[in-house]
């Protein structure tokens, strides 16, 4: 076993022999046997060993296998100086091989050797047929990650040459929307559930395009987190600053609320009013229920007297949910009316099934969710029963662990 003193000799001896160097194969052993010996040699071992690597082609496997040993080492500094020098042996016929090194290194519990392994992974000269294997190896990686580890694998593979296509971007929707597991039954009881289908799409928000949808078989992922938001919001309890946490989505309700025409219905030119006014919430939600109540009688005249093979056609069956939603709109207008807004109502959500109304349990005003348009009641309109949501059932066993993104909810 070479000490220190010879191992910087034999570097001596390789560097003056400059064109000559790989006539001597037994000094550039001496140089890989250093792998053996203590904290030092092996330091100086895997500097020297890479330094001289392409001079002995017939010694390739014996000096791959060095630095590979030093990279399970006990000592983490000579395990991070391994890994810094790995790069240094990805030519040729071995550039497939220590690829499959780095990648299966990336499973390291270590953060700080996770990102030199990244780093030694993004420094070699990525050939597509790397960049290939990277992909192939990194899922099944993913296969079991925790959530940290799962952003950091995205961070590398989004970061690849051959991914930066349309394609390639596709490819990591794909594979996000694996690691979300979208068809299983969302639980928004669940931190694991929320916290997972929440980071997932933030991954996947960025690799979004005119090109690439946000659409995976068919499966709208920015719909399910507006639903999964609204579903979250039954259980916000007593918010702290509410009006801090009011304010962005009563912008975005100002943003898509109609304004008022500019001819106004009494014969006022809409310029003689108020410029302020027309600002105003108030008259903005008085406009926007009229059309809204307009568009509700349309849908109902639409579908009145269908029923059964009648409602299944595509056309109805898109009606039968804008009545679910402009019902529920309806309803919170009302709520919005009161001085000050009274947040009392309770609304069904447009994509939950309707739930059987008990014997003696107040029917609700207008069945609308049923598809059918609501029935006039000699007795006038009566408040909709207060319904109990139950989240979907089952266990959730999460392989992503818990995420420790800051979250908020915007209000109801």
């Amino acid at each position: 076993m070479p000490m220190v003193e010879e191992l910087y000799r034999n570097y001596g001896i390789l560097t003056d022999a400059t064109e000559q160097v790989s006539q001597h194969k037994d000094v550039y052993q001496v140089i890989l046997d250093g792998v053996k010996g203590d904290t030092k040699e092996k330091q100086l071992a895997a500097l020297f060993i890479s330094k001289f690597f392409k001079h002995f082609p017939e010694l390739a496997d014996s000096a791959i296998n060095a630095p590979l040993d030093l990279c399970e080492d006990e000592d983490v500094s000579i395990r991070h100086l391994a890994i810094k020098e790995l790069p240094q042996f990805a030519t040729g016929e071995n550039l497939p091989r220590v690829t499959d090194i780095l990648t299966q290194l990336l499973q390291t519990d270590d953060s700080a050797e996770f990102n030199l392994v990244n780093n030694a992974l993004l420094n070699e000269v990525l050939t597509k047929e790397v960049e290939e294997l990277i992909l192939t190896e990194s899922k099944k990686v993913l296969e079991d990650v925790t959530g940290e580890e799962f952003v950091l694998f995205m961070k590398i593979l989004s970061g690849l040459k051959s991914l930066q296509t349309v394609s390639g971007r596709q490819q990591l929707v794909e594979l996000v929307a694996e690691q979300a597991d979208l068809e299983q039954t969302f639980n928004p009881s669940d931190p694991d559930c929320v916290d997972r289908l929440l980071q997932c799409t933030q991954q996947a928000v960025p690799l979004f395009s005119k090109n690439v949808h946000s659409t995976v078989e068919g499966l709208d992922i920015q719909l399910e987190v507006l639903k999964l938001l609204a579903e979250m919001s039954s259980f916000c309890g007593d918010m702290e600053k509410l009006k801090t946490n009011l304010r962005k989505p009563f912008d975005k309700l100002l943003e898509y609320m109609p304004l008022p025409p500019e001819e106004a219905e009494n014969g006022e030119n809409a310029a003689k009013l108020n410029a302020e006014k027309l600002k105003d919430f108030k008259i903005r939600l008085q406009y926007f229920a009229r059309g809204l109540q307009v568009y509700i009688r349309q849908l109902c005249l639409a579908l009145q007297g269908k029923t059964g093979e009648a409602l299944k056609t595509e056309e109805n069956k898109i009606k039968v949910v804008a009545l679910k939603i402009t019902n529920n709109i309806n309803v919170l207008i009302k709520d919005l009316f009161h001085i000050p807004p009274s947040y009392k109502s309770t609304v069904t959500l447009s994509w939950k099934p309707v739930q059987k109304v008990e014997i003696g349990q107040k029917r609700a005003s207008e069945d609308t969710t049923s598809g059918s348009p609501p029935k006039k009641s000699s007795a006038g309109p009566k408040r909709d029963a207060r319904q109990i949501y139950n989240p979907p059932s089952g266990k959730y066993s999460s392989n992503l662990g818990n995420f420790n993104n800051e979250r908020s909810l915007q209000g109801k």
